[in-house]
């Protein structure tokens, strides 16, 4: 792993604040983040977020923070 790597920042959700509204999963550039059977968000593929913080952006609820 290169240090690109792992100094990158990934969403983290807090799931008490998300309602599963959809809009991450649909501005997701590189489709890492999904709706789980609890309607809330998930980071499925971490191995796909490229970092570029559009799910925080556009999360009405402010339940994602790039960590």
């Amino acid at each position: 792993m290169d240090t690109e790597t792992e100094n990158r920042k990934l969403p983290v959700i807090k799931r008490d604040w998300c309602k599963g509204c959809g809009i991450c999963v649909e501005f997701c550039p590189q489709d890492a983040l999904s709706i789980d059977d609890m309607e809330k968000a998930i980071l499925e593929y971490p191995e796909k977020c490229n970092s570029c913080g559009m799910c925080e952006l556009r999360c009405p609820d402010l339940a994602i923070e790039m960590e």
